[in-house]
């Protein structure tokens, strides 16, 4: 999830995402995003930025896989479930930091910066933007960047909110305004995906990927 803020300050993205992860004592499966995986399962390992890590299934997976991981998210219930879950499997050199994304950011430059299903209700219009292009300017040279977004509402929601946009990835690189001259697109795709329902009723989900090299 998206670490922003509305236009009644950081407080507000603060209370909403503690009040999100503090209604269930475990939000999200535990498994890591399976585009991360489908992505890097093979690839070298480095350093890593996950931005958003919730309750910090990616940057476990990340680390297990050898990378040096800073994982980032807004909420320090989601974080802290993410260090004991860590700790929990012998996994104890992950740099765990809060940061409200759009007021501030990690140090550093990294061989992979990965956003995951960075969507929030509580951002304004052109938050997301430009935590993104945020997310580019992290990447050290020869590494990655990898977006990974919602491309539609699930197949059971009949009567979607007629407001809320996703963006296609054709969208998310032009709001990137990546110089082609330093960067190189390697992957652009649209998959379709099984997900059940909250009720667990059968569905699908349509998701957009987005992975960028730089030179």
């Amino acid at each position: 999830m998206t670490e922003t803020h509305t236009h009644d300050g950081a407080s507000d993205t603060v209370a909403y995402w503690e009040n999100f992860y503090q209604e269930r004592e475990r939000i999200w499966s535990g498994s890591p995003n399976f585009l991360l995986v489908r992505e890097f399962d093979a690839a070298p390992a480095g350093s890593a930025l996950d931005l958003g890590c919730a309750e910090g299934a990616d940057a476990i997976w990340l680390a297990q896989h050898g990378w040096r991981v800073t994982a980032v998210d807004v909420s320090e219930t989601a974080l802290g479930r993410a260090r004991a879950r860590a700790a929990e499997q012998g996994i104890t050199d992950i740099d765990w930091q809060r940061h409200d994304l759009a007021n501030s950011f990690p140090d550093g430059r990294f061989d992979l910066v990965t956003a995951q299903y960075l969507h929030s209700p509580v951002a304004q219009a052109d938050e997301r933007e430009t935590i993104l292009r945020r997310a580019a300017a992290a990447v050290a040279p020869g590494g990655q960047l990898l977006i990974v977004g919602h491309a539609e509402w699930p197949s059971w929601v009949q009567e979607p909110p007629r407001d809320i946009h996703f963006p296609t990835t054709a969208e998310v690189n032009s709001a990137l305004h990546l110089a082609p001259t330093e960067w190189t697109v390697e992957v652009d795709d649209l998959i379709e995906r099984e997900q059940a329902s909250p009720e667990g009723q059968p569905g699908t989900r349509k998701d957009n990927i987005l992975r960028i090299r730089r030179h």
